[in-house]
């Protein structure tokens, strides 16, 4: 935290100075840069990319080589082998090479722990020189490894941006998927708008971000520079949220206008406000340190089973939320407005692919453009369709799984939440809500007592992924449901018929908790409805 404080008052800075010793030079009768209500012209906006786009490919060298120390070598070598990929081979290879290409790093890095310096020298010295010149040479560049020595644990996160540049670069190449975004240049006011820009009638300031990410960039802009720009971008470096490149160079080239400083100080409140709730939380909420510390789970009563799993969950949630919340916080005040991860509290999701919508929003949206679409998306409108959709969704999340970590756990996690989606899609099948429109009070009944079975299968997935694994999950559901086995775990007697009624009447009331708090969530929506509110998630 204290270097990271650091970074976030250092690199703005760092900005201003760098912007009041080369500004960027506007054109006569060109409209301001941070003018609300007037376009950006052309060569303001390729100004204004060419000032940051340089201060961004300055820092990023200084950045990788301070958190990184010789290790930043090996970054820029895979940067640069990723960079040829998709600029060098013919058109039809790149997508294929490029998949091929990033999930082999994602295994060399985890299989070979960083490519050690060291190692690399013994593999190049002679045998039986294992004291020579070139093995010192590797120790101590080695021991020189940043302040964030083992530099592959958060790589897979530039893999992302890695794969977003070279298949931006490739969508850029197909005329059919659309041509640059060209705004109105008032030197130049015979210039061609789309059709689509003038039906909206905005300025490059005001796209959406969906807009944004669809608008392919200058075939110019796939330089080398900007490409470093984005891999390395700081404040979205080590954690996200992730942003395309499609995305990053436009924000280069027109600020957002979501770019304010009220918001975005009410956006720091909100951070100082959650990182004061994990501390309280974890003050006074023991279950991490029960779960990790090999309890006797017999020990504990359903209802603390269940609690326990539950709260682990919600301290899940915050620890993620944290560093997802600081670095957007940190693009925000260098002015890039990257996607909001986890838009709802974990409480506060009544739908499994709605939940995975809003988890990791920006992640979520990157798999829609780069895998869930290419492979065709989804269709509930017959059975094929809807195991073609399930099968979609499988490739989506072993992936996912594998980019994570390469680990049983978490492979198996990823098979889980597909299989735990299709209740969901089928029951989408067998109830549609236009039979129900006469009688939505009993549909909304019918859809509460689903989503309980929803909510349980959500957490027992996500209890194996990140908190307890496979095994503790299997004591943990032992240990809840043991009242039904006829036999005490301390004792070979028979248990008493009322522990038994005890365990039943403990799964009654936990249903019955979750089904009410189901109805609030639908209801928060509702609410959300009536102003005009319509999230996905």
């Amino acid at each position: 935290m204290p270097y990271l404080a650091i970074l976030l008052i250092a690199h703005p800075l760092l900005r201003k100075t760098y912007n009041f010793l080369r500004p960027v030079t506007s054109r006569n009768g060109s409209p301001r840069l941070n003018g609300k209500s007037t376009f950006v012209s052309v060569a303001d906006g390729e100004a204004r990319l060419e000032q940051r786009a340089t201060f961004d490919y300055i820092f990023a060298f200084l950045f990788l080589g301070a958190m990184h120390g010789f290790s930043a070598l090996k970054i820029v070598m895979i940067l640069y082998l990723n960079f040829q990929v998709a600029t060098r081979l013919p058109r039809k290879f790149v997508p294929a090479a490029t998949w091929i290409f990033n999930i082999a790093i994602l295994f060399a890095n985890e299989l070979s722990d960083g490519y050690k310096y060291a190692g690399m020298a013994a593999y190049l010295s002679p045998v039986g020189a294992g004291t020579g010149f070139l093995n010192e040479l590797g120790m101590w560049m080695d021991s020189y490894g940043g302040i964030m020595r083992r530099w592959e644990v958060l790589f897979n996160i530039t893999v992302l941006r890695l794969i977003s540049f070279n298949l931006d670069y490739y969508f850029s190449l197909d005329t059919k998927t659309g041509s640059s975004l060209e705004v109105c240049d008032p030197i130049t006011p015979n210039k061609i708008i789309s059709n689509e820009d003038k039906k909206k009638q905005l300025d490059p300031s005001s796209l959406s971000e969906r807009d944004r990410v669809k608008t392919p960039a200058s075939p110019k802009d796939y330089s080398f520079r900007n490409y470093v720009a984005y891999a390395i971008y700081a404040p979205l470096y080590l954690t996200g949220p992730i942003i395309t490149f499609n995305d990053y160079i436009s924000q280069l080239k027109y600020p957002p206008a979501s770019i304010e400083t009220a918001r975005t100080i009410k956006y720091g409140i909100r951070f100082l406000l959650c990182l004061l709730t994990i501390e309280l939380v974890l003050h006074f909420n023991y279950c991490i340190a029960i779960s990790k510390g090999n309890p006797v789970w017999s020990d504990y009563t359903p209802a603390q089973l269940s609690l326990m799993s539950y709260f682990n969950l919600h301290i899940l949630w915050l620890k993620l939320l944290l560093p997802w919340r600081f670095f957007r916080l940190w693009a925000l005040i260098d002015g890039i407005d990257p996607p909001e991860n986890m838009l709802r509290c974990l409480s506060n999701n009544p739908s499994t692919v709605a939940f995975w919508r809003g988890w990791h929003k920006s992640y979520n949206r990157w798999l829609i453009r780069y895998i869930y679409v290419p492979l065709g998306g989804s269709s509930s409108k017959t059975w094929t369709s809807t195991v073609r959709t399930c099968l979609n969704y499988a490739l989506c999340f072993t992936f996912v799984a594998l980019w994570h970590d390469i680990s049983l756990n978490l492979l198996v996690w990823g098979w889980l939440i597909v299989f735990f989606m299709m209740p969901e899609v089928i029951a989408g099948l067998l109830f549609p809500r236009r039979k129900w429109e006469n009688n939505l009070t009993a549909y909304r009944v019918l859809c509460g007592i689903g989503v309980v079975g929803n909510l349980m299968l959500m957490m027992m997935a996500n209890l194996v992924g990140f908190a307890v694994g496979i095994d503790g999950l299997k004591s943990i559901i032992q240990g809840i449901f043991r009242d039904w086995s006829g036999k005490s775990k301390k004792s070979i007697k028979p248990l008493a018929h009322a522990d038994i009624l005890a365990g039943l009447m403990f799964l009654v009331t936990a249903c019955s908790a979750l089904f009410v708090g189901i109805q609030v969530m639908f209801e928060v929506r509702e609410g959300e409805m009536r102003k005009g509110i319509f999230l996905k998630c």
